[in-house]
């Protein structure tokens, strides 16, 4: 596939908020602490750099460790970090939480949905295979495909 070096775009403090769940007000101070770099627009409006939020959800994990505390199990917002195309598929990176995604899909659909870096997205996820393995450390046995 083909790709290219592209720009993730800024996202306004209401954007940051509901990704990272939190309020509008903690978005403010995150960046005011140098957390997230923020931007101010020609009207004065403040941005967040959607690279600094990538990075922050690498770092943080604003969902909490135990997702059966949930409901919703199997969307997981995220920011797009990467789309490449080619004349049939695309491929998709995801930043969710502390994790990195990637979703193969059709060009369609990714033009159909206007992906680009630096937006706000979810992923679903239905798996027809799951495999489950132990930490490292940990004694059990193999894990069963």
């Amino acid at each position: 596939m083909r790709g290219s070096s592209q720009q993730v775009r800024a996202l306004r403090i209401g954007e940051v908020a509901e990704l990272l769940a939190v309020s509008s007000d903690t978005v403010r101070r995150l960046a005011d602490s140098g957390a997230l770099r923020s931007v101010r627009t020609r009207g004065r409006q403040r941005c967040v750099d959607g690279r600094s939020v990538a990075q922050f959800l690498a770092r943080h994990s604003t969902r909490g460790e135990n997702s059966s505390q949930q409901s919703v199990r199997n969307h997981l917002p995220g920011i797009v970090l990467r789309v490449l195309k080619d004349k049939v598929a695309a491929q998709v990176e995801l930043q969710v939480g502390r994790h990195r995604l990637v979703a193969l899909v059709t060009r369609e659909a990714v033009d159909a949905l206007g992906l680009a870096p630096g937006m706000p997205a979810v992923a679903t996820v239905k798996a027809t295979n799951l495999a489950v393995e132990l930490p490292r450390g940990r004694r059990g046995r193999r894990p069963v495909e």
